[in-house]
């Protein structure tokens, strides 16, 4: 496979080409210590798969534009919160022109935080079922739009009733938060990350 495109950021650093956008600074910042750095905490896994699902069809760096917005409207993805929502919550977010006004999309966040309940309750915790998803390291990054383990989580997914949790959009939720490093090996952030994969303890 031939190597993929960098861009040399301002501070003469070499990065993975998708975070260059000189016009919105957010991106290289979320590149650079966010994507790929290991997450244990429920709360900001059910935001990044929520999140992820949003994305589909749209690109990431539109999603994260608005990621204020989506805290905002989803009660800082409070799972407990969200699986209250009712019919008249759903009208409130398809009026909300912070966020993308997609009533399936919109619909499966409540449907999934229900789901994320009944998960948790069987499996201690959101992080711990995610995490025993983790594939075995790879020297280098797949740069692949989905993979065995992201296949294995969609379809776990999908029967326990969750909805937007396609293999494509698992593995770019599998990606970002760190069950694998697919920074590009020049990358100047794949170091680091992989220094917080090591000291990470899986839960």
């Amino acid at each position: 496979m031939s190597a993929l495109p960098l861009f040399q950021a301002a501070d003469g650093g070499h990065r993975c080409a998708w975070c260059a956008a000189p016009d919105f600074p957010a991106y290289q910042r979320y590149h650079d210590t966010e994507w790929g750095f290991p997450v244990a905490e429920d709360r900001r896994l059910f935001e990044k798969i929520s999140l992820e699902g949003f994305q589909s069809g749209l690109s990431w760096r539109t999603i994260l534009a608005k990621r204020e917005a989506f805290r905002a409207a989803f009660q800082g993805f409070d799972v407990a919160r969200i699986a209250q929502f009712d019919n008249a919550d759903v009208e409130r977010l398809v009026l909300d022109a912070g966020i993308v006004r997609h009533r399936g999309k919109i619909e499966a966040v409540i449907n999934n935080a229900q789901r994320c309940i009944d998960l948790v309750a069987e499996q201690g915790s959101l992080a711990h079922y995610i995490w025993s998803f983790e594939p075995a390291a790879l020297a280098t990054p797949q740069h692949a739009t989905e993979s065995e383990a992201s296949r294995a989580l969609s379809k776990d997914l999908k029967k326990r009733g969750w909805k937007f949790v396609g293999p494509t959009t698992m593995y770019a939720f599998i990606q970002s938060m760190g069950l694998i490093n697919d920074h590009d090996p020049r990358c100047v952030t794949r170091a680091v990350c992989e220094a917080a994969r090591a000291t990470f303890k899986r839960p």
